[in-house]
């Protein structure tokens, strides 16, 4: 409530799939997360689909900028530039409608050329939009999983020069004892907190803590 970062859990995933992460989301269930108001997610095969079943009230938000970054890979270096920018246009609206408008803007432009990208985000649209219901100064709280990318860079950084570990329960010890130094630094709140958080309470009602 007070807009702190907390790491939850580390998991070893032997394959990532809707029963892998059922499996996850059942024990922060178990664990005492009683509710989750949006959850920002990057694209994992049946990720989505876990959340929605344990929690059928979240919110699933797909990263923006995972959006984006899968949208252009299928695209050339001379024209990623502009096509990144038609993306911008459509997250990046006043509104649900505006940003739909972009959309068949962007398909008019570019279908010829990559129709990939809009069937991609016509397909994913439902888990695209929810950050639309908040104001443009908050929006970066929730459309965006930096946090877990700069965690994931940190974690790189102490694994780069260690080589192969002989078993899990070693890299596991060494990632664990990694994570608390990390999340010693996490001392202040997210950018932006007490605006998101009004905006949640008048939103979710009381499903907010008091």
């Amino acid at each position: 409530m007070e807009g702190h970062k907390e790491l939850l859990g580390l998991w070893i995933a032997q394959s990532e799939g809707a029963k892998f992460w059922l499996q996850v989301m059942t024990e922060l269930r178990n664990r005492g997360v009683q509710d989750i108001f949006i959850a920002c997610v990057d694209g994992l095969k049946g990720f989505p689909e876990a959340i929605e079943t344990v929690y059928p009230h979240t919110e699933v938000q797909l990263c923006i900028l995972h959006m984006v970054r899968s949208s252009l890979k299928y695209v050339g270096w001379k024209e990623r530039k502009a096509v990144a920018q038609d993306l911008k246009s459509i997250y990046s609206a006043a509104t649900v409608e505006q940003a739909e408008l972009a959309l068949l803007t962007f398909e008019e432009k570019w279908d010829k050329s990559y129709p990939t990208i809009s069937r991609t985000w016509h397909s994913n649209w439902e888990h695209i939009i929810p950050f639309f219901a908040y104001p443009a100064e908050i929006r970066k709280v929730i459309y965006t999983t930096n946090a877990i990318e700069s965690l994931n860079r940190s974690l790189r950084k102490v694994l780069k020069h260690r080589g192969a570990f002989p078993d899990d329960a070693s890299m596991l010890k060494v990632m664990y004892l990694a994570l608390q130094n990390i999340a010693k630094k996490w001392t202040m709140p997210i950018k932006d907190w007490k605006a998101a958080l009004n905006h949640f309470v008048i939103l979710f009602g009381e499903r907010v803590p008091a």
